[in-house]
């Protein structure tokens, strides 16, 4: 039976390998986006624009709290052991 299965689906391979490449690209971006050493390295680049005088403080301020809130919901919950909750 597997080998009338995988001749019948055969037409599909190539959408199988194109949604794993699309879920591959998906996760990288994920963990790109939730970095936490690529939010403090752009934080620390808007503060170097901010130094210079290229980016005014409304729109300092604007992207710092974006990156703030990334970087806040990056960060993982702190789980406690259940044996630890009576003490």
């Amino acid at each position: 039976m597997g080998l009338i299965v995988g001749l019948l689906t055969l037409p599909l391979a190539p959408v199988r390998g194109v949604a794993w490449v699309a879920d591959q690209v998906y996760q990288e971006a994920e963990r790109q986006w939730s970095d936490p050493e690529a939010i403090h390295a752009e934080l620390a680049a808007i503060q170097t624009r901010r130094e210079e005088g290229t980016i005014d403080e409304a729109e300092a301020d604007r992207r710092e709290e974006e990156l703030i809130q990334r970087l806040m919901a990056s960060e993982q919950p702190v789980e406690i052991p259940s044996d630890q909750h009576d003490r």
